[in-house]
């Protein structure tokens, strides 16, 4: 069947590989049919790792999927635990959780310490047109979603955890610092949740736009630090929550100085060095609380109703449509950051 592969930074190829089989015990047979490029998979793509995983052998990228169910295994039950028929379209967290380690038992499937996650080595992704994958990871999608909007639940889910780990409140003042599809979806979250005002911060002014169009207040940077623009916008105040959304570096300073005292800065973007760098007397003397984000939680049911009833915008994130033997163009595409690009999808049914 067909795939792309990633052989090397940068070193995306198209390749045939062996059907996957039938599905087993609790499984599912899936035919692909949208798949979104991520900014994780622009690090793996990028320098062949991500944080401290090496890509040591030719891997299928793509974790934010929607597929159609081919077969289905004895025991088959879906993410709400009903069983699931061939033909059904479906969302996939592509995170696959032990659910007996503490973490998991706890509550905390996303701190699984067994976790297996699709696209990240050793565990193929969705850039293939079939894969088999735990029934328990599908999340059947009603018609009003199409197949890319119900690839696109799984960053919805990102920015749902991130926001519920800030324990946002009505009223409070919100920054998000990078406006990726992350951040994009950050802020029609704390939009929801009744944050005001929210600042953006981007430096792609295509980017700043679409954030301001869904209710931020843009903070270009080439106009001067944004953190002493925001300052000045709240009066010397900072804001309750900082989020930080790009590829972290400067941002997590920034974010930090942006925060008020006693404010909460959620770490949500992944550096390309896996290293944090933050000043100690900013966040020390502001007594600052940080949170990590770690991909998401119990987050499906939530983003198939808001995407249903559009109380978020998912579609207009999309900036590009590639075929699958496109891929390469349409990586290159993202990772250089031209022709306006947002969000791409890559098709293949």
């Amino acid at each position: 069947m067909r795939s792309i592969r990633l052989y090397g930074p940068r070193d995306l190829r198209p390749d045939d590989i062996p059907d996957p089989g039938p599905p087993g015990e609790g499984e599912v047979l899936l035919r692909v049919r949208s798949v979104g490029i991520c900014g994780s998979d622009l690090h793996t793509y990028c320098d062949g790792r991500i944080g401290e995983t090496d890509v040591k052998s030719p891997l299928v990228l793509g974790h934010e999927f929607s597929g159609v169910v081919e077969r289905v295994g004895p025991g088959a039950l879906d993410g709400g635990g009903e069983p699931l028929d061939e033909g059904m379209r479906v969302a996939v967290d592509p995170a696959q959780p032990c659910t007996r380690c503490e973490m998991c038992q706890r509550g905390h499937p996303n701190l699984c310490v067994r976790l297996h996650f699709c696209g990240l080595f050793p565990d193929d992704g969705a850039l293939r047109e079939r894969m088999i994958v735990p029934s328990r990871t599908c999340f059947p999608i009603p018609e009003p979603i199409d197949d890319d909007a119900g690839a696109l639940l799984e960053p919805l889910g990102i920015a749902i955890h991130a926001g519920n780990l800030s324990r946002l409140k009505v009223e409070d003042a919100v920054s998000v610092h990078g406006t990726g599809p992350i951040g994009l979806l950050i802020v029609q979250v704390a939009k929801l949740a009744g944050a005001h005002p929210i600042f953006a911060v981007e430096k792609l002014p295509w980017r700043l736009a679409l954030a301001e169009r869904f209710g931020a207040i843009p903070i270009d940077p080439a106009a001067g630090d944004p953190a002493v623009q925001i300052q000045k916008a709240t009066r010397g105040r900072g804001v309750d929550v900082a989020f930080e959304s790009g590829w972290a570096e400067d941002l997590v300073q920034e974010s930090a100085e942006t925060a008020r005292p006693g404010g909460r800065v959620i770490l949500v973007g992944i550096p390309a060095d896996d290293r944090c760098s933050l000043k100690h007397s900013t966040a020390r003397r502001k007594g600052l609380t940080f949170l990590f984000s770690r991909r998401m939680k119990h987050t499906y049911p939530w983003s198939i109703e808001l995407v249903e009833k559009a109380r978020v915008d998912v579609h207009s994130l999309i900036s590009h449509r590639f075929p699958l033997e496109k891929a390469p163009e349409a990586f290159a595409i993202n990772a250089n950051y031209t022709q306006n690009v947002v969000k791409v999808m890559i098709h293949l049914g």
